[in-house]
Formats: C-alpha cells, sequence, structure tokens
C-alpha cells in the first residue's frame, strides 16, 4: 500500500491546491465561471465585490492554474482552466450535499 503513496513534495503541492479550494470567495469566483469567461468587472458586478478584491483572488488562481486568461486588446477575460477544475469543485459540493 505504501508505495502507492505519492513522494511528499506531489503530497504538499496537492495540500497547497486544496487550500486555494478552501476560500470561499474564491469559490464564488470560479462558479461565475462555470459558464464561460469573464471580465474582473463581470466577476465583481455578479458578486457584488470590489474590483480589487477580485483581481486578488484571480491572480491567486492564476498562480495555481486553476484559471486562465485571455486578452482582447486591453481587456482581460478569465477562463476556468480545465474540466479539472470545475469536477474538483462538483464533487466536493457532492459530498458536502450528501
Amino acid at each position: 500500500m505504501t508505495d502507492k503513496i505519492p513522494e511528499l513534495e506531489i503530497l504538499f503541492e496537492l495540500a497547497d491546491l486544496f487550500k486555494v479550494f478552501g476560500d470561499s470567495t474564491r469559490l464564488r469566483i470560479m462558479y461565475t465561471l462555470f459558464d464561460g469567461e469573464r471580465s474582473v468587472g463581470e466577476i465583481a458586478e455578479l458578486l457584488n465585490m470590489e474590483h480589487s478584491t477580485i483581481s486578488h483572488q484571480l491572480r491567486v488562481l492564476r498562480t495555481n492554474k486553476l484559471v486562465k486568461i485571455r486578452r482582447d486588446g486591453k481587456q482581460i477575460y478569465y477562463s476556468l482552466d480545465d474540466d479539472h477544475v470545475k469536477k474538483v469543485i462538483e464533487m466536493g459540493l457532492d459530498h458536502v450535499l450528501e
């Protein structure tokens, strides 16, 4: 069984990833991206939050490869990095609602 446990460094990275999911503001932001890309302004308006707060949290999400950006001139649009992000959130919600 212990031969199936990932390397310690990998487990630290996994723990750090779960810490990012452990913030309700970041989860709310990611939920707004379930239907596609949005700008900081759109996210801030949907969540009734300050642009600066959204921008800060998007930086954290981007650093952790949970969201990606697309530039259109000066405008930046954010989207979930891939389907795995949505699946992790959905699985966690299923577990909580069980």
